[in-house]
């Protein structure tokens, strides 16, 4: 008996991730006991959150063609789904992008009492910006040289700073976002205006970062009710430039699980990601993103909401740590 009845899985987003976040939000679905629990699937896009599955305990998956699914209740957090009012006791997030990884969706659960999968409104939010999580956690761990420009500056001054401060190559980012949309590897100043103007397609901050030679490292952490686990680290090796979209949803890379480092290097990667994920008060799995240079290990970015399809991150390094989807799962839901 678990302490929860009905799970709402929800996925979808309003940014340029949702694609993903849809077959994240569909494997987590499948991996939930429905020995244990009810599961409801929910597509919300754009302020529209509908029901497009449900499966209830030691039954079938329904699902609900276009055009029929039943609208969700925002005031409550409810579905009247099968002549039955189900009101949703705990949120599974699987939004990569806003709303669920801004911490706007955490406000609106924590407003209602919804306990849910992931960190709150508040490390959500410094966590999503990634200057502002550079910033907050730059005494914990190395972090590369950046700076940082906002829609409306001065764009050629910027740029003339830029090519004096930093070492290039250097990359360019929207400071929101995820899945590599808006990333820009650039290694001639000349290219950067046009970088720039890039990564505000996909928001008004842009983050220029100075590029780190070595090996591309990550570590997902988590909560098991007594104390933070890290899992085992991957390292990816790209077949491109860098770890951009085609590298990681069209197959032109390599996630070696477990990474093939030493043993120092592993047990400071695990412990710097358990120090940060208490430090920026994380619930859930959160993945963090490391190079590892010469000169030590520089910190890049927290995935609070880690992609979750069956050939992602996070799920190999489960399989690596022994446990099934379904137990790892389970003890997300039970201890958060």
């Amino acid at each position: 008996m678990g302490k929860y009845n009905s799970i709402a899985v929800i996925y979808g987003s309003d940014s340029s991730e949702w694609e993903v976040s849809c077959r994240s939000g569909e494997f987590v679905a499948s991996a939930i006991d429905d020995r244990v629990y009810d599961v409801y699937e929910v597509f919300a896009r754009f302020g529209k959150w509908q029901l497009v599955a449900c499966r209830r305990m030691n039954s079938m998956r329904v699902t609900f063609p276009e055009g029929a699914r039943p609208d969700i209740d925002k005031t409550d957090f409810s579905v009247n789904v099968l002549g039955q009012k189900v009101k949703f006791d705990f949120a599974y997030i699987v939004q990569h992008g806003a709303p669920g990884e801004t911490g706007q969706l955490q406000g609106y659960l924590e407003m209602l009492g919804i306990p849910f999968s992931s960190c709150g409104s508040y490390a959500s939010m410094i966590a999503f910006n990634k200057f502002a999580c550079k910033s907050y956690v730059r005494d914990i761990v190395k972090c590369a040289p950046d700076m940082l420009i906002r829609q409306g500056e001065d764009l050629q001054a910027f740029v003339e700073k830029a090519a004096a401060d930093l070492q290039f190559p250097v990359f360019v980012k929207p400071t929101q976002g995820g899945s590599s949309f808006g990333v820009t590897r650039v290694t001639d100043p000349s290219e950067l205006a046009a970088a720039v103007q890039f990564a505000f397609t996909e928001g008004p901050m842009v983050l220029v970062e100075q590029g780190v030679s070595g090996r591309e490292l990550t570590c997902a952490a988590y909560f098991d009710g007594t104390s933070v686990h890290a899992l085992p680290p991957i390292e990816i090796v790209s077949d491109n430039e860098y770890f951009d979209y085609d590298a990681k949803y069209n197959g032109h890379s390599r996630e070696i699980c477990p990474a093939p480092i030493d043993a120092a290097l592993t047990a400071e990667l695990q412990l710097v990601t358990c120090r940060l994920y208490s430090f920026l008060g994380c619930k859930g799995v959160v993945r963090m993103d490391y190079i590892s240079a010469p000169d030590g290990l520089y910190f890049l970015e927290v995935n609070t909401i880690p992609g979750m399809t069956s050939a992602s991150l996070v799920p190999k390094m489960v399989r690596e740590a022994g446990m099934t989807m379904t137990e790892f799962v389970s003890g997300i839901i039970e201890n958060s």
